[in-house]
């Protein structure tokens, strides 16, 4: 073992299937526009969350866009840097995400993303007591993500590794 911070605790696995979108930055200007025009989410209806009202696009990014926590498949996460193309170092071809591995399963924005059993846990916790946003215990660097990605021309390709930083901050009730 490399770091022992790499290395789970036992818990449990509840996978479920969920629906996100691409992370903003690779969005198109168009796209994004439409994305900041607040009367584009009120006719959602009650989807819409007025609080955010003055900054629309938000919205998108907070609750619609690259879901937080452990993941087979789905969109890449952008932190602090701009999106960077992954190719496959055997054919040039743009990898996709496999499996991502964060530090945290989610955030204090990430509140929509909380599992409905488990938000009523969202109280500070003090050093060394165990904390529902990381039931893995597994620590990527200073609270990153580790994403795998495979090549979708062949599956004998080597796969490609990116860690991207995703400020995470203790979880709270809002």
């Amino acid at each position: 073992m490399q770091y022992e911070g790499y290395l789970p605790e036992p818990c449990l696995l509840l996978p479920e299937q969920i629906t996100e979108y691409p992370h903003p930055s690779v969005l198109s200007p168009d796209i994004l526009s439409m994305l900041d025009d607040w009367v584009r989410w009120e006719a959602a209806g009650d989807a819409a969350d007025s609080r955010y009202a003055s900054y629309p696009a938000e919205f998108y990014g907070v609750n619609l866009s690259v879901a937080p926590g452990w993941k087979v498949g789905g969109w890449a996460s952008w932190g602090l840097t701009d999106p960077i193309p992954q190719s496959c170092p055997a054919c040039n071809t743009e990898m996709n995400p496999l499996l991502t591995i964060p530090s945290h399963e989610w955030g204090s924005s990430d509140r929509n993303w909380i599992p409905f059993e488990l938000q009523e846990l969202l109280i500070p916790t003090r050093g060394g007591e165990p904390r529902p946003d990381q039931p893995t215990a597994i620590q990527i660097g200073r609270g990153y993500r580790q994403q795998l990605n495979v090549c979708p021309a062949s599956p004998e390709h080597p796969h490609t590794e990116l860690m991207q930083y995703t400020p995470q901050q203790q979880p709270h009730v809002v």
